[in-house]
């Protein structure tokens, strides 16, 4: 399909074109500049009016659990190891594929309504979201969460079924999905455990996503696992993780929250990209990462809402706000995270903390991941600088069209790849079906 998105305001990495356009042809951007002066080289191509609408890359969700919208609103007012180990682990030990499914659909229909257009996700049966990506016309990162408490049949087992997953799907859905490997944790995965992963990762090329320094008491939580020591030599969970060589492979650490500053240094000079979930960090009370610092160091920070279970929505433009306000306030610096940096944070900072140069920005040669937000509003006028309009006023509820790899997913509101009703009903009948399986209803 030949498209072109004219008369908006254009967001590239340097600037805000007005009455913009942006050329597409087949899946990727072929020409990005003013209305005026592209218009006519392109006549027979197909018209999208961006009239009074911001164009803008599609958002990047860079940590998540998608399938755990069926425990949204399950396990609210937690801290995070009572939220794991007395509410969330427990239930999840019921799932089957069809919950995972039914899930995944409802997440998605969210994120699409909202702007997403990229997500990187961890959970289990991960055929089963890669069927509902497939289905829906989103993009994604998927791998299968490994979770091992020494227990060597578990190792073998999960790593296998991951390994598996990720050389079968690489590449699936036209190119749409790409895989890691996900070991959960530092404190749920042996130091063996972890290296074995890590050769894995560097023998095949398969990039790790891994829950990282999530914790004020993680290095203890390690030691109290595997007795390694953290405590007593007073290293931290990424002095740990170098030390095992897992950043020899190429990581996505999620949350990254508390880092000593030779922990940031590390993670620069690594290449680790981190996935930031303001939403979810403080929901859990679990602290305030120091994206600044890290941003400041060259770290690629990248935006995520982590599940729904422990953020209850995928709103990445509402995550943008809370992110740009919580670092402005923890840091008494009303001039850090300006609105233009966070967006490059759910952009092309996200795509590169995934290793993908191909997403994240308006630009020739870059995949046609595009979405519209809708200005004639009135939590939106008047218009003074539109970047700062998008983080600060906006919502996902704005959020009008959405092209992913040039196919447009979502027109004036209306999801063309799914039935949005039938997808809810689908929702609530797994979820009452897994809950009645677990014994909680």
């Amino acid at each position: 399909m030949e498209w072109k998105i004219k008369n908006g305001y254009v967001l590239t990495p340097h600037q805000v074109i007005k009455e913009g356009m942006v050329v597409v042809e087949g899946n990727k951007i072929i020409d990005v500049g003013k209305t005026s002066e592209l218009d006519s080289k392109y006549p027979r191509y197909e018209v999208i009016d961006a009239t009074n609408k911001i164009v803008m890359p599609g958002l990047i969700n860079t940590h998540t659990h998608i399938a755990m919208s069926v425990f949204r609103g399950y396990a609210d007012d937690m801290e995070l190891m009572d939220w794991l180990n007395k509410r969330i682990w427990p239930i999840e030990a019921h799932l089957n594929g069809d919950d995972i499914y039914a899930g995944s659909l409802l997440s998605i229909l969210e994120m699409i309504k909202s702007g997403t257009t990229t997500f990187n996700d961890m959970y289990f049966f991960m055929d089963r979201v890669a069927q509902a990506v497939t289905e829906s016309g989103i993009r994604a990162v998927l791998c299968s969460g490994m979770i091992e408490l020494k227990d060597r049949a578990r190792a073998e087992e999960t790593l296998k079924i991951a390994l598996d997953f990720a050389l079968k799907y690489n590449g699936a859905a036209d190119g749409r999905i790409r895989t890691m490997l996900g070991p959960h944790a530092l404190y749920s995965c042996s130091p063996d455990f972890i290296k074995e992963v890590r050769d894995v990762s560097i023998e095949k090329n398969i990039p790790i996503h891994i829950h990282l320094a999530e914790d004020k008491n993680e290095p203890q939580n390690i030691d109290n696992m595997y007795n390694v020591g953290l405590v007593k030599k007073n290293m931290g969970p990424i002095e740990y993780a170098n030390e095992l060589g897992l950043f020899d492979a190429k990581v996505i650490g999620a949350h990254c929250i508390w880092l000593k500053d030779n922990e940031i240094k590390i993670l620069a000079e690594k290449g680790v990209g981190v996935a930031h979930n303001p939403v979810s960090n403080m929901k859990l009370a679990a602290g305030v990462a120091p994206v600044p610092k890290m941003l400041e160091a060259g770290v690629n920070v990248g935006i995520g809402t982590d599940g729904p279970a422990s953020n209850n929505a995928l709103d990445m433009i509402r995550d943008m706000k809370i992110t740009a306000l919580l670092h402005k306030v923890s840091n008494l610096n009303p001039t850090v995270a300006p609105a233009t940096e966070v967006v490059k944070m759910a952009t092309v900072y996200g795509a590169r903390a995934l290793f993908d140069d191909s997403i994240g920005e308006l630009a020739v040669g870059k995949k046609a991941d595009i979405i519209l937000i809708d200005l004639k509003k009135p939590h939106l006028t008047p218009i003074h600088d539109v970047v700062s309009l998008l983080v600060y006023s906006a919502s996902g509820s704005d959020v009008s069209h959405v092209m992913v790899d040039g196919k447009l997913i979502m027109e004036n509101r209306k999801v063309l790849t799914l039935d949005e009703e039938k997808v809810m009903e689908l929702a609530v009948k797994q979820t009452y079906s897994l809950f009645e399986r677990a014994g909680v209803l």
